[in-house]
């Protein structure tokens, strides 16, 4: 019975980190479809309060539009767009969110929290999507960055990149 108790004490210690990562609400959606991203910052860093939620827009990602949270500023970068892309009038969208950042709020490190933004999703079933997401806090920073090589996954890094698995259209 000692034995059993201490196996399950190690394994509760080793499975502690993966729920410390920021993570999407939902990690699988239909390619091409409009996705809400719900991203769950869990703590700040090492005990200090998170000032910052910074957030690279995944390649391919477009229409995208951050949701304001009162108590935070927000901000985005606008830059040029891998492919271009139809507007569905004739027309072609060159340029669009590649960041949003909220800045000048306050979450302590024993608090929970939730970032969203919307935008159409990559028509690419198959495929997994990384949004890298970086916390600043009042001591430190968290790069939540780590995007899987082949062959390897979100669980074999340290601090991964929260996925989206991109599912077929029904």
């Amino acid at each position: 019975m000692r034995i059993l108790c201490a196996s399950f004490v190690a394994l509760s210690a080793l499975s502690l980190p993966a729920a410390a990562h920021v993570t999407l609400e939902t990690q699988q959606a239909v390619a091409g479809s409009t996705y809400k991203a719900v991203l769950r910052v869990p703590h700040g860093c090492s005990g200090s309060a998170t000032t910052a939620v910074r957030v690279r827009v995944p390649d391919g990602m477009t229409g995208v539009k951050p949701m304001p949270k009162p108590g935070w500023q927000l901000s985005t970068t606008k830059g040029k767009l891998a492919q271009p892309i139809s507007d569905g009038h004739g027309g072609q969208i060159t340029e669009g969110v590649r960041e949003i950042a909220w800045t000048g709020g306050k979450l302590l490190d024993e608090h929970y929290d939730e970032f969203v933004f919307r935008g159409t999703l990559p028509d690419k079933p198959g495929q997994t999507v990384y949004v890298p997401v970086v916390t600043e806090c009042e001591k430190g920073v968290d790069r939540w960055i780590e995007i899987p090589e082949a062959g390897k996954t979100s669980s074999d890094y340290k601090m991964p990149a929260p996925g989206l698995r991109l599912l077929p259209k029904p």
